[in-house]
C-alpha cells in the first residue's frame, strides 16, 4: 500500500520518495519492519495466552532426560509469525505481482490448517489434532493451486539463459523475450537447467503439456513434503524457527541475483522478471521467525504450534518452486528431509518386523533431534534398537539446536555454491 502512495507521490517530486523503488530499501525495511513486529506483538501474544491459560498441555519434564518443564507454555506462536510477515509485506510489496499474491495465499492457507491443529489439540483437549488425511489435503490443495497458477498466468514468465561466442570467449546472456518455461536448476551440472518437457519426451506431440502436469505435481510433492519436514522439525526450542531464518536468507538470496539481470547471466541461471517482490517477501519472513525466535529460543516462552511448522515449510517449498530452484531443496533444506527420512525410517521398519512378531526400531527415538536426547532408561524394553549405542552419549537441548543451525548454515552455503559449481 504505502508503496503505490509513495510512488503517486513521486510524480510531485516530494523528496525521498524515489527510495520506493529500489528493491534494496523496500526489502531492509520490511525486514526491519517485520522484526520490531514479531519483538512487540510476540510480548503482549504470550501475556494474552497466559492470561487465557492457552498453553501447552502435552510436553513436561520426563520427556525432557535434563528435567526441563514444558508443560504450560503458550503454543500457537505461529500467529505471531503470520502477523509480522502479513502486516509489512501488504505495506511495502507490489500487491499487483502474482509472486507475492501466491507467497500471501501460502503463507493464509497453510497458517490457517496448522491453526486448526493447534486449535483441536489446545481447546478440543485432542492430541491428536487434526487428523492426518486433513493435513495432506489442505497441503496438496495449495501445491496444486500454486502449480496450476504458475502454468496458466501469463505473468508467470523467464528470459532464460544461454551461452554464445563474445571475442573468442563463452559469454551468458539471456533470450530478449520472456517464455513460459518449464526448464528448472539442477546442482552440479554445467548447462545446469532440466526441462520437464523433456523428461516427458516419450509423449511425442504431448510433451509439453505432459511437462506442466508433471511440473504440478513436483510443485505439489515440494509443497507437501518440506511443509511436513518443517513440522517434523519442530521439537525443540528455536529448532524450526532458527532453521527457517538460515534457509530464508539463502532463498532471498536466490531470488535476489534470480531478479537481477547481470547476476543472473554471472552465475548463468534464468532471469526470473518480478521476482524481486520474492526478496521483499522472504526479508519479511526472516525478520518474523528472528523476532520470534526472541521468545522460542531455549527455554521456549512460547512454541509456533503447527500454525507455524506447516506455514514455514508451505513458504520455504513455493518460493523454491517460483524461482525455478526446487530441486537444490534437498541439499537448502537437508536438516527438514533427514528429519522425514528418519521418521519414514523408523515407522517402516518397525511395521515390516511387527509382521513377523518382533519389535524392532532403528533408532532410539524419531525425529532424528531426539535421537541425541534419549537416555538408555526411556527405551522400550521390549524392543531391539539396530542403532541403540548411537550417539555414545546424550545431548542438552540447546546443543542440539545449534549444532543442527550450523549443520543449516553449512547447507545454505553449499546450495549457493553449487550455481558456480558444474
Amino acid at each position: 500500500m504505502l508503496y503505490y502512495l509513495f510512488r503517486f507521490l513521486e510524480r510531485f517530486d516530494i523528496p525521498g520518495a524515489h527510495m520506493w523503488s529500489y528493491i534494496s530499501f523496500r526489502a531492509l525495511l520490511t525486514l526491519v519492519i517485520s522484526l520490531l513486529i514479531s519483538a512487540w506483538f510476540g510480548a503482549h501474544f504470550i501475556r494474552f495466552m497466559k492470561r487465557r491459560n492457552i498453553s501447552e498441555t502435552e510436553r513436561d519434564k520426563s520427556i525432557d532426560p535434563f528435567g526441563v518443564q514444558k508443560k504450560g507454555v503458550p503454543t500457537m506462536g505461529g500467529i505471531i509469525i503470520l502477523v509480522s510477515i502479513l502486516v509489512p509485506v501488504l505495506l511495502l510489496g507490489r500487491l499487483r505481482n502474482i509472486y507475492l499474491l501466491l507467497m500471501i495465499g501460502t503463507t493464509v492457507w497453510l497458517g490457517f490448517l496448522g491453526f486448526l491443529d493447534d486449535y483441536i489439540k489446545t481447546f478440543r483437549k485432542n492430541k491428536e489434532g487434526l487428523k492426518g488425511k486433513y493435513k495432506i489435503v489442505g497441503q496438496v490443495s495449495i501445491g496444486l493451486i500454486v502449480g496450476l497458477v504458475l502454468w496458466a498466468s501469463p505473468d508467470v514468465v523467464v528470459r532464460e539463459n544461454m551461452t554464445t561466442q563474445r571475442q573468442g570467449q563463452e559469454v551468458v546472456i539471456h533470450k530478449s523475450e520472456p517464455v513460459k518455461s518449464l526448464k528448472t536448476t539442477i546442482p552440479f551440472v554445467k548447462n545446469h537447467n532440466l526441462n520437464y518437457s523433456s523428461v516427458m519426451g516419450f509423449c511425442g506431440k504431448y510433451a509439453v503439456a505432459a511437462g506442466w502436469v508433471l511440473f504440478v505435481i513436483m510443485t505439489i510433492l515440494v509443497v507437501t513434503a518440506v511443509s511436513n519436514g518443517a513440522n517434523l522439525n519442530d521439537g525443540m526450542d528455536g529448532m524450526c524457527a532458527g532453521n527457517a531464518a538460515i534457509i530464508g536468507v539463502a532463498l532471498g538470496i536466490l531470488a535476489y541475483v534470480s531478479s537481477h539481470i547481470e547476476f543472473a547471466a554471472y552465475l548463468d541461471i534464468m532471469y526470473i522478471p518480478g521476482s524481486q517482490e520474492l526478496v521483499v517477501f522472504m526479508c519479511a519472513f526472516v525478520g518474523a521467525v528472528i523476532g520470534f525466535l526472541w521468545y522460542n529460543a531455549y527455554p521456549a516462552q512460547v512454541f509456533m504450534g503447527d500454525t507455524g511448522s506447516l506455514m514455514i515449510g508451505g513458504i520455504i517449498g513455493v518460493c523454491a518452486v517460483i524461482i525455478h530452484k526446487e530441486l537444490l531443496l534437498p541439499i537448502l533444506c537437508g536438516i527438514f528431509f533427514v528429519e522425514s527420512l528418519s521418521v519414514i525410517i523408523q515407522t517402516s521398519a518397525f511395521k515390516y518386523y511387527k509382521r513377523k512378531g518382533q519389535r524392532v526400531r532403528v533408532f532410539r527415538a524419531t525425529p532424528i533431534h531426539d535421537n541425541f536426547r534419549r537416555l538408555d532408561s526411556q527405551l522400550d524394553s521390549t524392543s531391539r534398537y539396530i542403532f541403540r549405542h548411537w550417539p555414545r552419549r546424550q545431548f542438552s537441548e540447546s546443543k542440539i539446536t545449534v549444532r543442527f543451525w550450523i549443520t543449516t548454515i553449512i547447507l545454505a552455503a553449499l546450495t549457493i555454491v553449487t550455481l558456480k559449481m558444474r
